[in-house]
């Protein structure tokens, strides 16, 4: 049976990879999994100084998923090359690795850092940051500063170029037109869904900055129509997350069109669920007697 999958030049051994912010610096999960048995893992987004990130709380769980704000919270890029890289070198798999920042110097800043390590396999540029120089609003929001963002990222690295999108997105094909002139490589969808909490008890917002971010199967109907509409007016490879539990969900995405699904918010609640969802795909395979999971990819179009 063949589990290997290309986002592109990209070749991955099966095409589930633990999502960014959810499986730390690859460390943490160790104990838990055999890292190299997914076709990828995606480091928490670096900034380029340590970030402490929001004030607590910082995570609530609702009905169906989990709202966070954590707020980036990182060691920064210089100490992960340090403390992180050495441990990711004994590693087989794809290693990617998120990156944001405050104003689009700071995301050129630590790309440029990364572009010299040899072991990273891919840079995956998170948008759905807030721009200070904008106001707050994110990179996602401004047509010109996204594509200013890209170009800049793109022009001091040549490692293999991910952009993760979120629901901000107003006009894919717009977006798409910015990612395919700038040579971007592959895009992740889809990332948080803003959202809001209240304390009912306090009489007050639970969360310090009032928004959070809501993941978990809530939103994986949502990140779905996503992928499905980012899929029909793009053929760059799509990395499809958003809610997905079980090998059921997986194939959803992979069933739409998407080369590769991002496994998220799960890891939080079974940190082996990855292995567990790469088996029901076997598994799956195996029932519908099919001997090759890229024959599946787009299917239901």
């Amino acid at each position: 049976m063949n589990l290997a999958v290309s986002l592109g030049k990209m070749k991955l051994s099966n095409p589930v990879i633990l999502a960014s912010g959810t499986c730390g610096y690859g460390k943490e999960l160790v104990s838990y999994l055999d890292l190299n048995q997914v076709g990828a893992l995606t480091i928490k987004s670096l900034s380029i100084t340590p970030w402490k990130g929001n004030p607590p709380p910082r995570v609530r769980e609702t009905c169906g998923g989990m709202m966070n704000s954590i707020g980036l919270e990182n060691k920064g890029v210089h100490r992960f090359l340090e403390e992180d890289l050495p441990f990711l070198e004994t590693l087989t798999t794809r290693v990617f690795v998120g990156i944001w920042g405050k104003t689009i110097k700071e995301y050129v800043a630590v790309a440029q850092e990364l572009e010299k390590a040899r072991r990273i396999d891919a840079i995956e540029v998170n948008v759905s940051c807030p721009n200070v120089e904008k106001g707050g609003a994110t990179f996602l929001e401004d047509e010109e500063t996204l594509r200013r963002l890209v170009a800049e990222v793109r022009s001091v690295t040549g490692k293999f170029l991910i952009v993760k999108v979120g629901p901000q997105v107003r006009d894919w094909g717009k977006v798409v037109s910015i990612f395919e002139k700038e040579k971007v490589e592959a895009i992740s969808v889809t990332n948080s869904f803003p959202a809001l909490s209240v304390d009912v008890e306090k009489m007050d917002f639970f969360f310090h900055l009032k928004f959070a971010g809501l993941s978990g199967p809530a939103i994986k109907p949502l990140a779905l129509k996503m992928v499905y509409e980012l899929l029909c007016v793009t053929a760059l490879p799509v990395i499809g997350m958003g809610g997905i539990a079980t090998a059921s969900d997986a194939l959803e995405f992979l069933l739409l069109g998407a080369r590769a699904i991002g496994l998220g918010s799960y890891t939080l609640v079974n940190p082996s669920s990855a292995l567990q969802v790469l088996k029901g795909l076997e598994e799956y395979l195996t029932r519908k007697q099919i001997d090759d999971i890229n024959s599946i990819i787009g299917k239901v179009r």
